[in-house]
């Protein structure tokens, strides 16, 4: 009786954990169905309209059309170009800024920086990643486009201008790719580091050939993240960069951008089912496929180049 009674609990015992798993793994496999069911239900709200507006506009002539008006009545035209070249120019401005910077940032604070300063630094860094864009959007064209590119540079820019947009666009994800690659590079084992500066490198040596290409996967991933973060980022180029759609071939010119276009035609104005409401889709679609686009070349890098220690 004693040895039955000593069992009844201990059996108890075993077989509790396993409702708990089984509760944990179902509450897992709801939020990873629920991501699901949320992308499927981004993908048709996107698809279903923008379908409605290629019935009445070749996918061509939007791909690869010069003039976008659609709002212009009796001048209606839809190639999204300009805007493409909106986005491509804040993109690539604000990555010349955020990847320098940010990669020092972050080699700085994985291999130079002690542990104290290392705790003052990090989250002073990220707290530009918590700032509200709207607030770099009025910083961009207050400060930097009159003062900064105009007075002290002496770069004849307007009030609008891609260069602005982008500078300050990269101001905002030089955390992203700070924090990001210095996790990465702090992931390194410390045997590799030692082994280097016992084979006679020195510190910058050892960080440049050794460290950094062990975590190139982590920081390959953490520029890309940057670059799908500046490409959908939309109130500092609504703000800044200007809002007339054009062919933009200088930084200093002004332009639209696919993000600013939406934020500035999704005002309620437009009638919901007619074409012109029907162009926010089809830029929004457009914007989800490159997203999309950037994110599968970025998962087959890191796969490549993905160290295992």
């Amino acid at each position: 009786m004693t040895s039955n009674a000593a069992q009844a609990p201990l059996s108890l015992s075993r077989q509790s954990p396993r409702w708990g798993e089984r509760i944990t793994m179902g509450f897992l496999a709801g939020a990873a169905s629920l991501s699901v069911l949320v992308t499927v239900g981004i993908v048709l709200a996107l698809l279903l309209p923008a379908l409605e507006f290629f019935k009445e506009v070749s996918v061509w002539e939007f791909l690869t059309g010069t003039r976008w008006t659609p709002r212009f009545t009796g001048q209606e035209s839809y190639g999204v170009l300009p805007l493409v070249t909106g986005t491509a120019f804040t993109t690539v401005i604000a990555l010349l800024i955020a990847v320098p910077f940010g990669l020092g940032a972050a080699v700085f604070l994985s291999e130079y920086a002690s542990p104290k300063m290392r705790k003052i630094l990090k989250p002073v860094l990220e707290v530009l990643a918590g700032i509200p864009s709207v607030v770099y959007g009025f910083f961009a064209l207050s400060f930097v486009a009159p003062y900064v590119l105009n007075d002290l540079l002496h770069i004849d820019v307007g009030t609008f201008s891609v260069l602005a947009a982008g500078i300050v666009l990269g101001i905002m994800i030089i955390p992203t790719i700070a924090s990001l690659s210095e996790d990465a590079m702090s992931a390194v084992p410390a045997a590799l580091r030692q082994g280097s500066l016992a084979l006679g490198a020195n510190r910058m040596r050892t960080t440049l050939r050794v460290v950094f290409p062990a975590a190139v996967s982590g920081i390959a991933a953490a520029v890309v993240l940057g670059l799908s973060r500046a490409i959908g980022e939309t109130m500092i180029v609504a703000l800044a960069a200007g809002t007339q759609a054009r062919m933009v071939s200088s930084p200093t010119e002004f332009g639209q951008t696919m993000t600013g276009f939406i934020a500035q035609t999704a005002t309620g104005e437009s009638t919901p089912g007619t074409l012109t409401f029907n162009t926010l889709y089809a830029v929004g679609l457009l914007l989800f496929l490159i997203t999309l686009v950037i994110n599968i070349i970025s998962i087959r890098l890191v796969h490549r180049f993905r160290e295992a220690y």
